[in-house]
C-alpha cells in the first residue's frame, strides 16, 4: 500500500492555544514542571518539549509570566532570529514543586480523549481495504492451501474478529503476523491522552514502529513549522501479540502510584491495528472469560476503562482481533461466544503435495539444493511409519537440525538419510 495514504489522516496543527483542547490549569502545570525538570530556558526548546508550535508555547509562557511565575532573561544572541529565554521565579519553582506533588508527568501536552475519538474515526482499520496481492505478498513465505487466501481476505477487510484454529505447527501465528504486515499504511497515534485531568501514556516504543517522516534541518523546521500536530506520532499500524502470558488485568488501565499517571492497556495501544491472541486456551484465564471480555468492544467498537477513582469512561475500539488456537473451538466456548467471532478459519495439516512444496521452499531459504534422495526417504520410509502425520513446521525443523549436526561435526552443509534419522529422533517422541 502506498506510503502517502497517511496524508489524509493528518491531525491538523493547532494554530492557537484554545485548539489544544485542555484546561489552562493542566497546561500551565505541565509547562512549569517541564521547565523545572528539564532546566529549559529557550522558547524553542520549551515548544519542542511540549510538542507544540512556538506561538502556542509563547501563549502559555505569557500566561504564567502574568502571574509572576516566570521571568525574561532576554534574547539569545543579537541577530534578528534570536529567540527569547526565560527562567522560573522562586514562586514559579515553588508552584512547579507543588504540581509535581500532584503528578510527576511533564513533557508533551496530552491529546484530549475527544480528539482521539475523531482521529481514530479518520484512520479506521476497517477502511484499509486490503487487496489480494497485498495479502499474497505478506504471506509469500508460506505455502498456503487452496482457498485459504479467499477466506482470509474478506475476513481481514471486514475489520471483524477472526479465529484461526487447527492442529499445532501449521503456521497460524505466521498467518496472523502476515495479516498484520499486509496493513501497509501509517497512522497517527497520540503520545499521551488526557481524560478528566488524568494523563494516559499511549505510545509504546516496543509496540509502535515510527514511520519515516520528512527530514527537516533545524532552521527549516523552525521556519516552516510541522505539517501535523506534534502531540501525535506517525507509526505503522500497530500490532500486539500475546500468548500464554495474557491475563484479563492486562486489558485494564495500569496506574503508576509514583508518577500518578496511567499506562494504556494493550488493546488501546493496538488502536488502528491488530491484536493477536496466540495459543488461546493455554492462558491462566479460561478462554470463555477472555472471549467474554472482548464481546462488547468487538461488537460495539468501544471499550470501557476505569480510573483509580472508580470513574468509568469509553475509549474507541478500532482493532482487528485475531485468535489463534490448537484446541477445538466448541470445547472452549459456548455457542453465543462462537457466534460473536465472525470468521472461523481452519488451518489444517498440509497435504503430501504441500509438504513437498514447504520442504523445497525451506531448502531454498537455507540456500540448499533440494535433495531428491532425502525427499524419497522421508515420503516412503519415515512418514508412513507415523501415519503420514505431516505438519508445516516439520520441514524447517528437520533441515535446521541436519545443518546443526553438520556444523557441530565439521561437515559441509548437506542433507542425507542418515542426518534425517538423527533429526527425526527430536521430531517425534516415542512413548
Amino acid at each position: 500500500m502506498e506510503g502517502h495514504k497517511h496524508e489524509a489522516f493528518k491531525p491538523p496543527v493547532p494554530l492557537q492555544l484554545s485548539e489544544i483542547g485542555l484546561e489552562m490549569t493542566l497546561m500551565t502545570g505541565i509547562l512549569l514542571k517541564t521547565i523545572f525538570r528539564r532546566n529549559l530556558s529557550d522558547i524553542i526548546d520549551i515548544a519542542d518539549a511540549l510538542s507544540v508550535s512556538v506561538p502556542i508555547a509563547q501563549e502559555l509562557v505569557d500566561e504564567i509570566r502574568e502571574n509572576g511565575l516566570i521571568e525574561t532573561l532576554g534574547a539569545r544572541g543579537a541577530s534578528t532570529t534570536a529567540t527569547m529565554r526565560y527562567q522560573l521565579t522562586d514562586s514559579g519553582k515553588s508552584r512547579a514543586l507543588d504540581a509535581l506533588q500532584q503528578s510527576e508527568y511533564y513533557g508533551s501536552l496530552p491529546v484530549p480523549l475527544a480528539d482521539f475519538w475523531k482521529q481514530t474515526e479518520r484512520q479506521k482499520v476497517k477502511d484499509v481495504n486490503i487487496r489480494r496481492e497485498d495479502l499474497e505478498s505478506s504471506l509469500s513465505h508460506l505455502v498456503m492451501p487452496d482457498g485459504m487466501l479467499a477466506q482470509l481476505g474478506p475476513a481481514v477487510n471486514s475489520g471483524k474478529s477472526i479465529l484461526l484454529f487447527g492442529p499445532p505447527g501449521n503456521g497460524k501465528s505466521s498467518i496472523a503476523n502476515g495479516i498484520r504486515d499486509s496493513l501497509g499504511d501509517n497512522i497517527f497515534l497520540p503520545k499521551f491522552l488526557e481524560y478528566s485531568g488524568q494523563v494516559i501514556s499511549l505510545y509504546d516504543p516496543i509496540i509502535h514502529t515510527l514511520a519515516k517522516t520528512e527530514e527537516f534541518d533545524t532552521t527549516a523546521l523552525r521556519r516552516l513549522g510541522p505539517t501535523f500536530d506534534q502531540r501525535y506520532a506517525l507509526c505503522r499500524r500497530p500490532s500486539v501479540m500475546n500468548g500464554v502470558e495474557l491475563t484479563l488485568s492486562m486489558l485494564d488501565l495500569i496506574y503508576n502510584p509514583v508518577s500518578r499517571t496511567y499506562q494504556a492497556p494493550l488493546q488501546l495501544k493496538a488502536t488502528g491495528g491488530v491484536f493477536i491472541v496466540d495459543d488461546l486456551g493455554r492462558q491462566a484465564e479460561p478462554p470463555q472469560a477472555l472471549i467474554n471480555r472482548w464481546i462488547v468492544p468487538m461488537e460495539q467498537h468501544f471499550d470501557i476503562l476505569t480510573l483509580q477513582s472508580g470513574q468509568k469512561f469509553m475509549v474507541p475500539f478500532d482493532t482487528l482481533v485475531i485468535f489463534s488456537t490448537n484446541m477445538v473451538p466448541t470445547e472452549m466456548f459456548d455457542g453465543a461466544a462462537l457466534r460473536r467471532i465472525y470468521y472461523k478459519i481452519k488451518v489444517d495439516n498440509p497435504s503430501r503435495d504441500d509438504f513437498i512444496k514447504i520442504f523445497v521452499k525451506t531448502c531454498r531459504h537455507y540456500k540448499m539444493r533440494p535433495d531428491e534422495e532425502v525427499m524419497k526417504y522421508l515420503l516412503n520410509t519415515k512418514y508412513p511409519a507415523v501415519d503420514n502425520q505431516f505438519a508445516s513446521y516439520q520441514a524447517p525443523f528437520l533441515i535446521d537440525q541436519s545443518l546443526s549436526i553438520c556444523d557441530y561435526e565439521g561437515y559441509e552443509p548437506h542433507m542425507s538419510p542418515e542426518l534425517i534419522d538423527r533429526a527425526w529422533e527430536n521430531l517425534f517422541v516415542d512413548d
